[in-house]
């Protein structure tokens, strides 16, 4: 077997002492693609490089701001006006130098899909927090055959053990869930993916996500000019976490004897 970057360096030994060689050199050469760099796919990243992952695109076109500091691995006080995906790369280079780590401050629209080149990256992390473009997301994902894991609302929330994994049309409790499931519908999406998100309902959650589900609040909710909604890192992070390790557990299960993979179960 060839010898990996991490075998000749040392970086993650223990990772290696746990998934063994193959399945390491199997994530050295995975390409993952993350949209969305906020207190969910800011974590989920940082988890995939420290993961042995070795290839890695990051999209976001917003720039830190104070308000990120609370749950953004990328945000402090020195990076304020700075593009996330460029602080992050940073960041995750200093991790791994060896790993290919791409930048793009861009926003993933059907218009702009083409240029991350979805169909070479053997997953997808869904991340994004505006409707439409999450949609556009996981239709292009699942048009091209690439797996995608998708996290669904986790503002107004508090306990981080309520996050959980689902097929998209068995979750239940999350209103964010729910929208994207009346949204898929409308676009007569009939497939299959992982869904990471949380049942838990805090106080005021009626008030960003609606209930009712036959209006235009999937086109609207999610874009439209809203109040500031409450979130903490404890939950977000565990949710980007939860999407780090349906990638490393999906790379891991083809090198265990009757292993099972969390998220081709859903395909």
């Amino acid at each position: 077997m060839r010898e990996t970057t991490y075998m000749r360096n040392g970086l993650f030994q223990r990772l290696i002492q746990l998934t063994g060689e193959e399945a390491a050199a199997a994530l050295e050469r995975s390409r993952v693609i993350v949209v969305g760099l906020g207190g969910v796919g800011s974590w989920c990243a940082e988890a995939l490089v420290r993961s042995g992952v070795g290839n890695i695109s990051l999209v976001d076109a917003d720039k830190v701001n104070s308000s990120n500091i609370n749950r953004q691995v990328q945000a402090s006080t020195v990076t304020i006006g700075r593009y996330k995906a460029e602080v992050l790369k940073e960041r995750l280079l200093d991790i791994n130098p060896s790993c290919a780590v791409g930048s793009f401050p861009l926003l993933f629209t059907r218009d702009t899909a083409e240029l991350f080149d979805i169909p070479g990256a053997d997953y997808v992390i869904d991340a994004i927090d505006s409707l439409p473009h999450k949609l556009d997301l996981i239709e292009a994902a699942h048009g091209c055959g690439r797996l995608i894991f998708s996290s669904m609302g986790m503002a107004q929330k508090l306990d981080p053990t309520l996050v959980r994994k689902a097929d998209i049309w068995e979750t239940s409790g999350c209103p964010l869930a729910r929208l994207v499931r009346q949204g898929l519908r409308k676009r007569n999406f009939s497939g299959h993916f992982t869904a990471v998100y949380s049942p838990e309902r805090y106080p005021n959650q009626e008030a960003v996500f609606p209930e009712s589900g036959s209006g235009d609040e999937t086109d609207t909710v999610l874009t439209s000019p809203r109040k500031p909604i409450g979130s903490a890192v404890t939950v977000t992070a565990a949710a980007g976490l939860v999407l780090a390790s349906l990638v490393l557990q999906d790379v891991c299960c083809r090198f265990s004897p009757g292993g099972s993979s969390p998220g081709r179960r859903y395909e």
